[in-house]
């Protein structure tokens, strides 16, 4: 049995880590270079990649398969809103050119920041999806704890 540390809700850690599609598709990874050095619990990681390392000991090497559920969620339809132009106009890059499938940010009331895929560009209003990007998608989280603090 060792005596290896284990990773806490405020553990600091060095980790490589590697976030992919379900075929395997890298969106994230630091195992090409540099590991990451994080503080648990501080928003770094989604709070369900964090929860994922609860537990491990230093030196661990995981892969874990998420769900859509598991990871950002499924997709909600609900989400697919359309803003007023005005609104749009008010509260982003005034005279951008927006396209169709790009991201796009902006400045909600109250003093909260909207992100969302333009899906339509409508005469008076522009249809957006809010849905996080990767919702509705299963996802691989491979980690390597390097060290556990």
């Amino acid at each position: 049995m060792s005596n290896a540390p284990v990773v806490n809700e405020s553990s600091y850690l060095t980790l490589h880590y590697r976030l992919a599609t379900a075929d395997g598709t890298d969106l994230v990874t630091t195992f090409k270079g540099t590991p990451a050095t994080l503080l648990l619990g501080q928003g770094q990681l989604a709070p369900f990649l964090e929860s994922r390392l609860i537990g491990l000991p230093e030196g661990a090497h995981e892969t874990f398969q998420l769900s859509a559920a598991e990871a950002f969620g499924e997709r909600n339809p609900d989400l697919i809103q359309p803003v007023s132009k005005a609104t749009l106009e008010e509260n982003s890059v005034p005279d951008a050119d927006y396209k169709v499938g790009e991201l796009i940010e902006f400045n909600a009331p109250k003093g909260g920041r909207f992100a969302g895929v333009l899906l339509e560009m409508r005469e008076t209003t522009a249809l957006f999806d809010f849905n996080h990007p990767l919702a509705g998608q299963a996802l691989q989280f491979e980690v390597k704890l390097i060290s556990v603090l």
